[in-house]
């Protein structure tokens, strides 16, 4: 089991090396079925240690595993050590299995790129890295892994750079998430100094006490959490993440880098339940950011940002489930919108490799009549999105639902939110699915799909067009796409549909159990919670399906125009305007001020005065050389004389 837990962990990273050794004396596809099987060998081996895990008695289900000892500080040790545990497993699962349909989904994707073997390096860099930051046993390594995430998305996001929107995404996703990774360093400064280890579970038993303590280290993580999963403050750099290609915006949505936050809250829940005031918060977070993301997607007109939006509304869900305590419930939740939310990209990934790297959803309409099989995988993740029964979505989201209710006066309004939410998540998703796909196809989709056979025969992947505003995207088809590019979509598709019942949570809850050993859940709704959670849930959802097809679909009904409102949020609530103001614009004229004041006169001005009196003294030196014997003569006299008198008057 513990050899298997290795195997999964440095299959992608040995992958990432030996595409980046072998550089151009590996083929582009070959360097892609690398990569893939790399992941797949990963999901494989995460198979293995499930079974052996599974036979083991709740009880016993942790082996940490340390293969060297990495950092010795008097009594402080950190070695290189990874935890398997239920949890670390289940993360394990879904990493590797999703990672690895994303990947493969690359491979007809990417197709014809110049960068391709760099892509898949990165890739499988970022795989290894999330892997590493779910399989770490202590605090030091969980923060390698995230810090290598934040590194793999950087490289990513802004993959194609000859793109400066590209650029500028990358840089901002990185700043952002810098600023989580200072506070969770900062909290753990805090733990070595009060606990003098990082490992699990002791870190954690901060005890009775210590409430300032606990709670700074709550905030810390929390701080961590809330900004790789992009939640209310720092959320902006999440909808510019879409500069990357279409498949590793699936990648960072469904199976990496945004649900790390999730993970961190579940992982050390223990200190949490210590801070129970900054639990709150995180759930208040979750449900603040589930109901503005879920506003700002009815204005995005971006086919991969209104699907942006919907990921940063439903991780919010699982932070209000984390930080209500129904852990489980958050996990499930992160699994099953692996599957639609991975599903979703990947469908769009479809249209828009189809239509030469059109994103705009106005230029659209009538896909699915020409594109059938993508239009009903992306209905099938619409729905699960949504939450309609039997799809998965249903399951895992109206548990979350239901946890709040059990949780007092707080938890009715963080439940109200919820709702309201799920309004909106019906609005949103059907909004963009019946603008995109039914009807008669636009003249945009009629002239690109229509011409699709002939363009790819005559101009190839990537050739169709080297003029369009996305040209790294371009591609020439014909129907719905390489077979390489649809079988992970479909197969995203049925675990959509059936994935939910796994857990079904008044009849049987294996996830619950699964997870209980490593967090036992504070919230535990009755089967009279749970129904009515589902029963209003339901029937929210169809209310925003049904006004999305009173507007987008029948057309009947004419919406009215506020345009204060459609102004904020097409600003995104002026969050981005307001940091410009807040900390840009001052830190360009602090940096101008300090360029005028102190580094041109003073830094500046002191360089070029040591330079002019090195070279007056060169000057001054050169003029003594007068090539005269007498004059060297009488120098050396006078020195000896200047010479003896020193000795003399020390003695």
């Amino acid at each position: 089991m513990i050899i298997a837990a290795w195997i999964c962990l440095v299959a992608p990273l040995a992958a990432a090396l030996l595409i980046t050794l072998l550089g151009t004396g590996i083929s582009r596809r070959a360097a892609a079925y690398v990569a893939t099987t790399s992941v797949l060998g990963a999901f494989a081996a995460a198979l293995v240690v499930f079974a052996k895990l599974w036979g083991e008695s709740p009880s016993t289900r942790s082996h940490p595993s340390t293969a060297w000892e990495w950092l010795t500080a008097g009594s402080f040790h950190v070695g290189l050590r990874i935890l398997v545990d239920p949890l670390s497993v289940f993360m394990m699962l879904v990493v590797s299995g999703v990672g690895f349909l994303i990947v493969a989904y690359s491979i007809g994707y990417m197709d014809g790129d110049d960068e391709e073997r760099r892509y898949f390096a990165y890739m499988a860099l970022f795989v290894f890295s999330m892997l590493l930051l779910v399989q770490a046993g202590n605090l030091v390594i969980l923060l390698a892994g995230w810090g290598l995430v934040g590194l793999s998305s950087y490289l990513l996001i802004g993959f194609w750079h000859d793109r400066p929107s590209a650029i500028a995404a990358a840089k901002k996703a990185f700043v952002m998430n810098a600023i989580g990774d200072a506070t969770m360093a900062l909290a753990f400064f805090l733990l070595i100094q009060h606990r003098q280890t990082l490992n699990f579970p002791d870190a954690f038993a901060v005890g009775p006490g210590h409430g300032w303590l606990v709670n700074l280290v709550a905030l810390g993580l929390l701080g961590g959490a809330v900004a790789k999963s992009a939640q209310l403050p720092l959320q902006t750099w999440l909808p510019d993440a879409m500069e990357g290609p279409t498949p590793v915006s699936a990648l960072i949505h469904a199976a990496t880098m945004v649900t790390a936050g999730v993970y961190l809250i579940v992982r050390t829940h223990a200190v949490f339940e210590q801070a129970p005031r900054v639990q709150e918060l995180a759930a208040g977070l979750g449900a603040g950011t589930l109901l503005m993301a879920g506003l700002i997607a009815l204005v995005q007109t971006d086919i991969k940002r209104v699907i942006a939006y919907s990921t940063m509304s439903q991780i919010g869900y699982m932070f209000l489930g984390a930080g209500m305590g129904a852990y489980a419930n958050a996990e499930f939740h992160l699994m099953t919108h692996a599957f639609f939310k991975a599903l979703l990209f990947m469908a769009a990934g479809l249209v828009i490799h189809a239509l030469a790297g059109e994103q705009d959803i106005r230029k659209m309409g009538g896909v699915g009549r020409l594109m059938p099989v993508t239009r009903l995988a992306f209905l099938i993740g619409s729905l699960a999105l949504v939450g309609v029964p039997p799809f998965s979505g249903f399951f895992s989201k109206d548990s979350i639902i239901a946890a709040a209710m059990s949780r007092g006066w707080y938890g009715y309004i963080l439940f109200a939110a919820a709702l309201v939410g799920t309004f909106l998540t019906g609005l949103y998703a059907f909004r963009l699915f019946l603008i995109v796909f039914p009807g008669e196809p636009s003249p945009f989709v009629r002239e690109h799909l229509m011409r699709g056979s002939h363009a790819a025969g005559m101009e190839g992947a990537h050739g169709a067009d080297a003029s369009a505003p996305h040209d790294h995207e371009v591609h020439a088809h014909a129907g719905e796409g390489p077979f390489s590019m649809t079988a992970p979509v479909l197969v995203l598709a049925v675990l959509a549909v059936i994935g939910g019942w796994i857990q079904f949570a008044p009849l049987w809850h294996p996830v619950s159990d699964w997870l209980e050993p490593v967090a036992r859940p504070l919230a535990e709704p009755t089967s009279t919670q749970e129904a009515l959670a589902s029963l209003f849930a339901f029937l929210l959802s169809l209310a925003g399906i049904g006004v999305a097809w009173l507007i987008y679909g029948a057309g009947r009904w004419r919406v009215p125009k506020y345009a204060f409102a459609q102004r904020v949020l097409e600003h995104k609530f002026y969050f981005d305007e307001a940091y410009d103001l807040a900390f840009y614009r001052p830190a360009v004229a602090l940096a101008k001020a300090f360029g005028r004041w102190i580094e041109g006169p003073i830094i500046g001005g002191s360089i070029k005065e040591l330079a002019a009196a090195v070279r007056e003294a060169g000057l001054g030196t050169g003029r003594l050389q007068t090539g005269l014997v007498r004059t060297y003569a009488l120098a050396i006299a006078a020195s000896v004389a200047v010479i003896t008198i020193v000795f003399v008057a020390v003695r």
